[in-house]
């Protein structure tokens, strides 16, 4: 078995055993780049992360290495060359290198909203997922599908990564983007140059019809009745559309009953605020587009101290010219300077200790710490003894021998079954999330 092969299947199982969110994020693009009987050269081509990657899940990929090669080798990670023309920070953000292997997407696509630049997260996986199964199989999956949410959470790059994926997959396919504002203004210049018959040709005839903050055309009835008719023939010739707003259909203030129905036919996906780590992966993710190497513990601050996306960035671009201009590291006395007096540092979770962890567990479950400790193993007692050793790996990362010592001596496979157990329910179970949350905030404030 070549090493390719092998990491496809290392791969495979991994994805099983972290949730859906953090595999896309942190190990769907690494390599196994070499394997000798002692060491296996991990590369990945998110050079920022991979400092990440290493801490985390070290012991995890060690482990899931040697269940298929029997030899504990030792693993080396190794960032993989970012592909730029310069590594400087005066270039435009969203810079594609051209070669006669790559398809030219539309110009009214972003080259750099595509399925690879985006961070996945609790926020915005089912998003992600349904968008990505859009891509696929476009006006089979969810047609059509509709994106919801606030300013910054990442709709509009869904989208174009979805536009992205289908001009890849079938060249010779006819889409169309716009916002909903283009789609009226469209509307009004066929009525007033008499070229409605064209209009119908250009939006009726399209395989795949994408219009964000679609919000815009409701009250609008001439522009209302043109989309709703639009909608019809594209849906019913087996084209895709895939719609953007800021809020859900019922929420959409004088938009036509028969339009909302038909938004609601599809698939609505609310995509949440991102939370702290997505905000840092994001941030990570947009330095590495400008060809700087933003250390994580400054990612971390900046996202402690930021939450809305839009700002996030306009922050870290300020931050990459500040740099620039007066010629001084990117280092924490300038993000600090840069922030202001009203600072908060990034969450902490190296104070917490074990008999805490215990302690907001058997609380948050109305159970006593000795109940958890003990030996029975009654259901309402095994899943909130298996919620704490998922806390003190992933969050904590206490060892193995350690969490067993704590709860009278279980050995270390009890402990990796009931990690296991919580990291599958997290990706299908939203009571499991809601009470990890909870703990977290008990725990970490």
């Amino acid at each position: 078995m070549n090493t390719e092969t092998l990491w496809q299947i290392v791969l495979a199982d991994l994805e099983l055993q972290i949730t859906k969110a953090s595999f896309q994020t942190f190990l769907s693009q690494t390599k196994l780049l070499e394997l000798t009987q002692d060491t296996a050269i991990i590369g990945c081509n998110q050079p920022l992360l991979i400092n990440l990657i290493e801490k985390r899940y070290y012991d995890l990929i060690q482990k899931t290495l040697t269940s298929y090669t029997k030899t504990a080798a030792k693993l080396v990670f190794k960032a993989l060359p970012v592909i730029s023309d310069k590594k400087v920070f005066d270039e435009p953000l969203f810079k594609v290198k051209q070669s006669l292997n790559i398809i030219t997407p539309p110009p009214y696509l972003n080259h750099y909203y595509t399925f690879e630049n985006f961070a996945v997260s609790s926020s915005n996986h089912m998003a992600y997922a349904a968008a990505t199964a859009v891509a696929k199989s476009p006006g089979a999956s969810y047609n059509p599908l509709f994106l919801y949410g606030g300013v910054g959470v990442g709709k509009t790059h869904l989208m174009q990564a979805i536009g992205h994926s289908v001009i890849k997959n079938n060249p010779k396919l006819k889409i169309i983007y716009c916002t909903g504002e283009e789609f009226t203004n469209d509307i009004i210049e066929a009525i007033g140059n008499k070229t409605t018959v064209a209009f119908k040709k250009k939006y009726r005839r399209t395989n795949a019809l994408f219009i964000d903050d679609i919000q815009f055309i409701a009250g609008k009835n001439a522009v209302q009745e043109e989309f709703f008719h639009t909608f019809n023939a594209i849906q019913q010739a087996g084209g895709q559309i895939v719609l953007t707003s800021d809020k859900p259909p019922e929420e959409i203030n004088k938009l036509e009953a028969r339009l909302r129905s038909r938004f609601e036919g599809g698939l609505s996906i609310d995509i949440g605020p991102p939370d702290f780590e997505l905000r840092t992966a994001i941030l990570l993710i947009k330095a590495k587009q400008r060809g700087v190497e933003l250390k994580i513990d400054l990612a971390k601050l900046l996202a402690a101290n930021i939450e809305n996306p839009r700002k996030l960035e306009g922050v870290l671009i300020r931050i990459l010219t500040e740099s620039q201009t007066r010629d001084v590291p990117i280092d924490i006395d300038l993000v600090k300077n840069i922030l202001g007096k009203s600072i908060k540092e990034m969450p902490k979770k190296n104070g917490v200790r074990l008999e805490d962890a215990l302690n907001a567990v058997a609380t948050y479950f109305n159970l006593k710490p000795s109940q958890i400790k003990g030996i029975r193993r009654d259901r309402n007692l095994a899943r909130p003894r298996q919620i704490l050793y998922y806390i003190m790996r992933s969050e904590l990362n206490v060892p193995l021998a350690d969490i067993g010592n704590l709860v009278g001596g279980r050995d270390h496979t009890t402990i990796i079954h009931g990690v296991k157990k919580i990291t599958d329910l997290l990706s299908t179970n939203e009571q499991i999330r809601g009470d990890i949350m909870g703990i977290k905030n008990k725990l970490f404030g």
